[in-house]
């Protein structure tokens, strides 16, 4: 499994510079080779990201010798992202490749391979610019570097990629995880329904209120946008206000992230089997009344951990259809109702009279869902089923061919 650490660093001056103009070198490289694979498409050719490379290292040096003042990997990476963009485009899973702005967020990677760069707990040594310190933030101003409880790595490192938010640089290290150990999880099943009025709400009646970061600092980011609208765009006070907006923006999502990963830790560290539903996120923003409150829950971040996490601590996770009632099905004697509005908050049954709350009715079907699943998200038996041996695969092509089962299932 590929795991990805995101490290906040502390760099100098002279190591911020480097950062700044090793980003703009990539967006170079990707813009140059983006443009190259057009003309030569139209023209009738098949071009490739390694064609495009093969052609770009052949004058660089006459053309464009700044781009020698970088790491080689800043440049072939970025060719190499576009092939990748293109190939998710061809199979429908992305869109077309965009020109990047340069003001878009600034990234780059200074390291592919192992054995290029290496860390030691406190610091990270990258290609050309050397040793670079990393920061443990605490709570307000204070921080501390990462001394004996710096980020150690339990497997090769595969690839670094330098990206600056909100006026902070960050270091996303990509490690190759061949010892990941599943926990013995002491609850069989629990269903999640996640919701407007608090995030999420489990079959044990639990609520779980969320932290609603986006509403919290509407004030602020609205005072934000008013001062960035009334600045000349391009002088000196435009950028100090772009910068001070983008910080409450990175504030919102540290929030939101937050909440998240603390919620979705618990329920795959603590239940064997989490039933969730396959939300129309795109369907329910159309409702301009509950589109500002849907969006700040993060409803797709939050299942994406789920997912990964699932996977990482040998937990399970069972998705409902789209069209499944669950709020509209009776958790006790599994009657449909044919109408339920949205403003009815207590579920009554008009066969057996049960009465609940309309999201833990909701929650309790998830988890009898879950319960009565009997494959794995990974195509594997349920714990209390007769399980298969485990073949150890040995190429990424059968790993590929797992991985696109899983998400049939």
């Amino acid at each position: 499994m590929f795991l990805a650490h995101k490290i906040a660093l502390d760099p100098t001056a002279a190591q911020r510079n480097y950062f700044a103009r090793a980003a703009g070198t990539a967006r170079f490289a990707f813009n140059w080779a983006l443009g190259e694979w057009r003309k030569q498409y139209q023209a009738g050719g098949k071009p490739s990201e390694v064609s495009l490379r093969r052609q770009l290292n052949s004058f660089k040096r006459s053309e464009y010798p700044w781009m020698c003042d970088v790491s080689k990997y800043v440049v072939e990476e970025a060719i190499i992202d576009l092939g990748t963009a293109f190939r998710a485009f061809f199979e429908k899973r992305g869109r077309y490749p965009r020109f990047k702005r340069k003001d878009d967020r600034a990234s780059f990677c200074a390291a592919s391979g192992a054995g290029t760069f290496r860390t030691d707990g406190e610091r990270i040594k990258l290609p050309v610019i050397g040793w670079i310190r990393t920061v443990e933030h605490r709570t307000g101003k204070q921080a501390r570097r990462c001394g004996k409880h710096g980020v150690r790595f339990s497997g090769p490192l595969k690839r670094a990629t330098v990206s600056c938010e909100a006026g902070r640089w960050f270091v996303s290290v990509m490690v190759d995880t061949n010892d990941v150990q599943p926990v013995q999880q002491p609850e069989a099943a629990v269903g999640v329904d996640l919701g407007v009025s608090a995030l999420a709400t489990l079959s044990t009646g639990e609520v779980v209120e969320g932290p609603k970061s986006h509403k919290a600092a509407l004030k602020q980011l609205r005072r934000s946008n008013k001062t960035l609208a009334r600045r000349r765009r391009g002088s000196a006070n435009f950028r100090k206000a772009k910068r001070r907006l983008a910080r409450v923006h990175a504030r919102i999502a540290n929030v939101r992230k937050d909440a998240t990963h603390k919620l979705t830790t618990r329920l795959t560290k603590t239940y064997r089997a989490i039933g969730i539903e396959d939300l129309n996120v795109r369907g329910m923003a159309a409702n301009h009344c509950l589109a500002r409150s849907i969006m700040d829950g993060g409803f797709f971040e939050l299942r994406r951990q789920l997912e990964y996490k699932a996977k990482l601590y040998g937990s399970r996770i069972v998705v409902a259809g789209r069209f499944y009632p669950s709020s509209k099905t009776c958790s006790c004697c599994g009657v449909i109702k044919e109408t339920l509005a949205l403003s009815q908050r207590v579920f009554t049954c008009d066969d057996c009279g049960f009465e609940a709350d309309r999201d833990v009715n909701a929650a309790l079907n998830l988890a009898r869902l879950a319960a009565s699943s009997a494959v794995t998200a990974c195509g594997e038996e349920r714990s209390g089923a007769k399980r298969k041996p485990r073949v150890k695969r040995s190429s990424a092509k059968q790993e590929e061919k797992s991985y696109d089962f899983s998400e049939r299932l």
